[in-house]
């Protein structure tokens, strides 16, 4: 068994010996890999709350069994409740936008108060629209620190993606990760590839 410390900013399941379910993220956690075959199946918020037919934000930060979120429902073969048009609409705008679209705008494009989109998006997606923003912000400067042919500085980094300066992409690195940018890319296994 190897322990990786890492995170996970999106729906996955896993399959070794059980499947679980990996909850969206707003911070880092060490993740023990058991050595064997694995399935990874990633999964759009709206798709997890379809195909798990629970509240999200039930298992946001978690890892539990699929078992322990459908119970019984295990063996169902239908589908759980179809998240509203007017969230899923707002998940993309938000991941198109980078995160950097403000909560208000968003709910005013819906057609929504703010009150009314972050509780059904909260229900939907399993985070608020300003804390996916959030991650959806990072998972953008992620990406493009991954990729060191295209690197940029600390400082470009952060104006590319929205954060006010270095210093605060710093803090969100750490925050969501664990580690500072230039730590997580020294020790980036997978650079360039897919």
């Amino acid at each position: 068994m190897a322990i990786q410390r890492g995170f996970v900013c999106e729906w996955i399941c896993a399959n070794d010996s059980s499947l679980v379910v990996y909850g969206m993220r707003t911070r880092w956690v060490s993740l023990a890999c058991v050595d064997g075959r694995h399935i990874l199946v990633d999964l759009s918020p709206h798709g997890a709350c379809t195909l798990l037919g629970v509240p999200l934000w039930e298992v946001t930060n978690s890892v539990i069994s699929v078992a322990g979120v459908l119970g019984p429902a295990v063996a169902r073969t239908a589908p759980g409740p179809r998240p509203a048009p007017q969230v899923v609409w707002a998940w993309r705008r938000l991941c198109r936008s980078g995160g950097r679209i403000r909560v208000a705008q968003l709910a005013a494009e819906v057609g929504w108060t703010r009150r009314h989109l972050l509780t059904r998006f909260r229900e939907q997606i399993g985070l608020a629209p300003k804390t996916a923003a959030r991650v959806i912000r990072f998972q953008h400067a992620l990406r493009l620190l991954q990729h060191p042919e295209r690197r940029l500085s600390l400082a470009g980094l952060a104006q590319t993606t929205g954060y006010s300066d270095q210093a605060h992409l710093t803090r969100e690195f750490r925050a969501l990760t664990g580690a500072t940018p230039l730590e997580l890319a020294a020790g980036w296994p997978y650079r360039g590839g897919t």
